[in-house]
């Protein structure tokens, strides 16, 4: 064979396979603190419990905490939620009150089902509760600064007698909310916006000099964490993906401290599958929060929803570090 039939005959090699383009690079940070609260943690823990002292089912009067993907866990562990007792039958088997509270009520018709009940009231909630009642013994009228309709809000409404107490939403209803004669004290629900909490106190100080007030605040640890945190990186970030449900207090809370804190979008997504990584095309930082009742897994999975469309470099900033926890009650300890 002649060194020409060599070349004519030699194979053709197929070309080369393009190497994939490189991810664009987003920046993420990701706010500390973020997620579970130490309220959450224990409201959950008192269903799992109970489901492995006393099995399945173990009821639920209300969502345990804001969270369809905790729900759900729950649910596939044994628990049946329900939306009031009477949808309970008289089978012998723990009821458990949610985090938000409730109102007195709940736990006298349960007593007088004879229920063997587990309450599971955030004890933040539970002080706030307390700090009514104490009021109202001392001739006070309250004056609740909340979100109509909202659990907690109805937990604490309900440990007075109809009439003691005065639901204030905004700034707009402080300023002409009309209480009956007499004095006046004010409480607040646990997961406001600080901010607007502090610009309603004020408006009612003004108008009510002698309001009395709670000796310590009432929105809770984690929420004031969780959104100075969030202010901590909203004006570094083009995007703020609170992760959360449109249901959770906190959750929403976090979204709209984020536009007010500097950031030109924030949206709440419940899990990774619900966030359109393409929201980020041409961004180079997007912010990441979570709710008191979402846990980590969510933020995780939110993460590898923008990992298949970039590539994540992340920086976590902490504000503040938190290690309080709370007791499970007596009847799950022994």
């Amino acid at each position: 064979m002649t060194p020409d039939a060599n070349l004519t005959d030699a194979p053709t090699l197929p070309p080369a396979p393009e190497a994939p383009a490189p991810k664009p690079r987003l920046n993420v940070l990701l706010a500390g603190p973020r997620g579970f609260c130490a309220g959450v943690d224990r409201a959950i823990k008192i269903v799992e419990e109970a489901l492995h002292r006393h099995g399945s089912p173990v009821y639920v009067r209300h969502e345990i905490v804001h969270n369809r993907f905790v729900v759900e866990r729950l649910e596939e562990l044994g628990a049946v939620f329900v939306e009031e007792l009477s949808e309970i039958p008289d089978d012998g088997q723990p009821v458990v009150f949610s985090a938000h509270g409730v109102p007195k009520s709940v736990p006298a018709d349960a007593r007088s089902r004879n229920m063997f009940f587990l309450d599971a009231t955030c004890p933040l909630v539970s002080k706030v509760h307390r700090e009514s009642e104490r009021h109202f013994a001392t001739g006070h009228h309250i004056l609740l600064i909340g979100h109509a309709g909202h659990p907690e809000v109805i937990g604490t409404m309900g440990q007075l007698p109809e009439g003691a107490v005065t639901l204030v939403e905004d700034a707009d209803q402080a300023r002409t909310v009309v209480p009956p004669p007499g004095p006046l004290a004010f409480t607040t629900q646990t997961t406001l916006s600080v901010d607007d909490t502090a610009e309603i106190v004020a408006v009612l100080k003004e108008r009510f000099p002698s309001l009395t007030g709670p000796t310590k605040e009432d929105i809770c640890y984690a929420t004031t964490n969780r959104q100075a945190a969030v202010k901590a990186i909203a004006d570094r970030s083009e995007l703020m993906v609170v992760v959360g449900a449109p249901n959770s207090s906190n959750s929403v809370r976090l979204r709209e401290v984020a536009e007010r804190a500097g950031c030109p979008r924030a949206i709440l997504v419940q899990r990774g599958r619900d966030l359109d990584p393409a929201l980020a095309d041409g961004l180079g930082t997007v912010g990441i929060t979570a709710g008191a009742s979402a846990p980590e897994v969510l933020v995780e999975e939110v993460l590898a929803r923008l990992r298949t469309r970039f590539d994540v470099r992340i920086e976590e900033v902490v504000v503040a570090r938190e290690g309080i926890t709370f007791k499970l009650p007596a009847a799950l300890q022994a």
